[in-house]
């Protein structure tokens, strides 16, 4: 009973992990994308 426990657990820590790092990536993908607006918002307000 113990290991399937232990199966069941370490399956889904994984699977936790693998989630993390998808909105990890997703969050740091929106916060390039948004600088490079403002970049480019930056500029034509300069001109």
């Amino acid at each position: 009973m113990n290991k399937k426990v232990n199966a069941k657990r370490s399956a889904y820590q994984k699977k936790q992990e693998e989630q993390g790092k998808k909105v990890v990536k997703w969050i740091f993908g929106t916060l390039v994308v948004l600088a490079i607006i403002y970049f480019i918002w930056t500029l034509i307000m300069m001109s």
